[in-house]
């Protein structure tokens, strides 16, 4: 399982950035981003307005970024992963354990050349990739090509998500990204409105899935939800076993009812020991790949 990966933190193949440099795709995909700001479509609200001048649904101008440090807490084969936090998210998930950084714009903006050092000493600290995330990520696209653009240290990039993203931004990541760390969280539309605020939840994930299992490697995380067995765990490892059978599943227990979960009926409580074991059960069955 992600062999690629190993073979790039061994030294015996490059970062996908740097062979895209070589192609020489990168410049114009550099371009391509930067005059997506005026008009962006990256994720699917497609707002279509001007971030150098305004904030879109996501609540993103210019990249601003929350955090950044060395992170022990990803999954065992990706730590330490020097992981940036943006601000501002495209979901509106109740139960966010990021809300504050999430539904609010806080952070700076770090010059893209800054942050391609602090990469740098990232990994001669020995941090084993670059994971960026938020927030999302999506809408910050433009930002990590400049910094991107300022690198060229064979280290992997890693794409950590909620996939809501347009097929413009899966195009303009295609060849860049190493490992694509998705959150898949819903088995139907109407459970990502009414606690995400996002339509086409199903269609534009599972689309977005197949994009990236062609394009890197993957690991898909899946939260259980209190209540959610059936209407999402049960549909998604389906979907994954018959769509994207290859990949590493993450499959996690850890959900607490932050942000506003505790007034909604139903997720204002930690899942049952029970609920887990047959999500884990139901994963063993479909002979998932299934990590920590």
């Amino acid at each position: 399982m992600l062999e690629k990966y190993l073979n790039i933190l061994e030294g015996k193949e490059k970062a996908a950035y740097l062979k895209s440099k070589e192609r020489g795709e990168f410049e114009i995909k550099l371009k391509q981003a930067m005059k997506e700001m005026e008009s962006c479509n990256l994720c699917e609200y497609k707002c279509g307005i001007n971030r150098y001048n305004e904030k879109g649904v996501c609540n993103t101008g210019k990249a601003s970024i929350a955090a950044h440090f060395m992170h022990y807490g990803e999954e065992s084969i990706l730590v330490p992963s020097y992981t940036i936090f943006f601000s501002g998210c495209n979901f509106r998930c109740i139960y966010c354990q990021n809300w504050d950084i999430s539904q609010r714009h806080v952070g700076l903006y770090i010059e893209p050349e800054t942050m391609a050092r602090f990469i740098e000493r990232a990994y001669e600290r020995g941090a084993k990739n670059v994971n960026w995330v938020g927030g999302e990520p999506t809408p910050n696209i433009p930002y990590i090509m400049e910094v991107l653009d300022k690198l060229d240290i064979n280290i992997p990039q890693i794409w950590n998500s909620n996939m809501y993203c347009s097929i413009k931004a899966m195009e303009l990541l295609d060849g860049i990204i190493d490992i694509y760390l998705t959150d898949f969280k819903y088995g139907n539309n109407k459970c990502a409105m009414r606690l995400s605020k996002v339509k086409n939840y199903w269609e534009i994930v599972t689309r977005n899935h197949e994009i990236a299992y062609s394009s890197g490697e993957m690991i898909i995380r899946h939260l259980i939800l209190p209540g959610h067995v059936e209407c999402c765990s049960f549909p998604v490892l389906e979907w994954i076993s018959q769509n994207v059978p290859e990949v590493m599943v993450n499959i996690m227990d850890q959900y607490t009812p932050y942000y506003m979960a505790e007034k909604v009926k139903g997720m204002n409580r930690r899942i049952y020991e029970e609920e887990y074991e047959s999500v884990l059960n139901f994963a063993v069955e479909l002979g998932l790949n299934i990590i920590d």
